[in-house]
């Protein structure tokens, strides 16, 4: 393969993700956990945007229920921040056989 011409694919592909990326902090998913009681909220940066927890159920004072339902919500909104995240940026580079990409 010439190299300028992998230089310029490499740069162009370098602008897509920057703008994919921008893209998926714009994007949220939202996720719930001890039926309903815990709702996360996370973007597509893996940044977390909030967590509402049900009145109800801090009124219960069961504290490992409380933070296992948090750990539970937390843990699967990362797991598909990431996998969004991957589907999108993935398309990017799949057809360069990078490796790591």
């Amino acid at each position: 393969m010439n190299p300028n011409k992998l230089l310029q694919q490499l740069g162009s592909i370098q602008e897509q993700m920057r703008k994919a990326q921008a893209q998926l902090a714009q994007e949220t998913i939202e996720l719930t956990s001890a039926g309903g009681a815990v709702k996360v909220v996370i973007n597509g940066a893996q940044r977390l945007q909030s967590v509402e927890i049900n009145p109800e159920l801090l009124q219960t004072g069961d504290t490992e229920l409380i933070n296992d339902a948090l750990v539970a919500a937390i843990n699967d909104a990362i797991e598909r921040s990431q996998t969004l995240a991957a589907e999108k940026l993935g398309n990017l580079t799949g057809g360069l056989g990078l490796p790591g990409f």
